[in-house]
């Protein structure tokens, strides 16, 4: 096996919302939806099914965590996802009502635009040319 990332964190408060958000606002696939105790569940998510890359949802625990919640990347765009289809999913994102930080602008090297999550965490969608 070729070294890669796996999966990386996510700081959510709750596993259902942001399940919810990911998989019907942005269709996101459910990886994996494990309990591991009456508190933790082990859940990943992914842009696709075919993604090497997933986001595990991690429910905080405690008030540093709380307060770290859409704040991972001290408010500096912290996700990118590429998509081979810029205006269907921008116009996703408008029909779902996922807040648009930044509108559509063309680059040289393609297109981006910038939302936030369900917490406030920002993200790049972006098409290359």
């Amino acid at each position: 096996m070729k070294r890669h990332i796996a999966h990386f964190a996510l700081l959510v408060q709750d596993y259902d919302e942001a399940i919810e958000f990911y998989t019907k606002k942005l269709n996101f696939t459910l990886v994996q939806d494990t309990v591991l105790s009456e508190t933790k569940r082990w859940v990943l998510i992914a842009p696709s099914s075919s993604a090497e890359t997933h986001i595990l949802l991690a429910r905080v625990s405690n008030e540093e965590q709380i307060s770290q919640v859409g704040y991972q990347s001290g408010g500096r765009v912290f996700l990118f996802l590429y998509t081979d289809n810029f205006q269907r999913d921008y116009q996703r994102l408008l029909e779902h009502k996922v807040t648009v930080v930044r509108e559509p602008v063309e680059e040289t090297w393609g297109t981006v635009a910038v939302f936030a999550d369900l917490y406030g965490n920002l993200w790049d969608l972006m098409e290359p040319k």
